[in-house]
């Protein structure tokens, strides 16, 4: 263990919950979300991802057509292990098909197993949209489908996705979410076609499920590149409630086959007609 660490605390203007799905998605170690205000503690620098941070605002203010600014604090502290402290708090999660637990857990007999570490790689299950896409991929996906993950972020999806028997590819925007995803493949000892850097638009192939764990504004903004790339089913997470009627609307050219609601969050399933 290093004697210092590295804290980066995120204070938006507006729409927190934007940035905290951001950070979820695509962030290499655990976040504590405020009221206000959003903090990222690890012991590797944290100027790259202030810098995404940042670029982040810019897309969203864009996207919403008004100014989102985000103010960012970064500092060097003393390190207290706050990594174990945060580990010891993390509980195994079952949802549907899949047990998701920490190396330093023991897996199920009668579940299908993901190993993720969380302090690694955030995605665990844990997050309502998460657990909701896990639901939808155990209700709807049957082997030798072709998936792909946009927003991969840590690549418990698509992980899971392969589990059942798909053929998977998957993308992120974040270099560090690129390369989160290739070492839980090899943590898992399972393997992916393809993966890069950039959106769904980087690609021409259709796949039979499309899976995109994002936030509302963007699954808008890309609604056309996710729709061009579903051949049969296209599943929509990272959506609060308060948007869910946006997003329909967006997609009304296809048919909500499954709604799943998670508290505040909800995930739609979606199929060309």
């Amino acid at each position: 263990m290093q004697d210092t660490y590295y804290e980066l605390v995120i204070r938006p203007s507006a729409h927190i919950e934007n940035f905290s799905d951001f950070l979820s998605a695509s962030l290499p170690v655990g976040f504590e979300e405020e009221k206000e205000h959003l903090i990222v503690r690890s012991e590797d620098e944290l100027e790259t991802l202030a810098w995404g941070v940042e670029q982040f605002a810019h897309a969203l203010s864009e996207a919403l057509n008004e100014e989102v600014t985000v103010t960012l604090e970064l500092c060097k502290k003393k390190n207290e292990d706050w990594i174990g402290k945060y580990q010891e708090g993390i509980e195994p999660v079952q949802v549907g098909k899949f047990y998701i637990h920490p190396t330093w857990s023991e897996g199920s007999k009668e579940l299908i197993n993901i190993k993720l570490d969380p302090a690694l790689a955030f995605g665990t299950g844990h997050h309502p949209t998460t657990s909701s896409c896990l639901k939808a991929i155990s209700n709807h996906l049957k082997p030798g489908m072709e998936v792909v993950d946009v927003g991969c972020g840590s690549g418990i999806l698509a992980i899971a996705a392969r589990k059942l028997g798909a053929v998977v590819d998957l993308c992120d925007t974040d270099s560090v979410s690129v390369e989160n995803a290739k070492e839980n493949f090899l943590l898992n000892e399972t393997e992916y076609r393809e993966i890069w850097e950039g959106s769904i638009n980087n690609t021409e192939k259709t796949y039979d499920l499309v899976i995109a764990n994002i936030v509302a504004d963007v699954l808008i903004f890309i609604a056309s590149d996710l729709k061009k790339a579903t051949r049969s089913k296209l599943l929509l997470s990272g959506i609060l409630d308060k948007y869910e009627e946006k997003v329909q609307k967006k997609f009304s050219d296809m048919k909500c086959i499954e709604r799943i609601c998670d508290g505040e969050w909800i995930s739609l399933v979606m199929e060309k007609q």
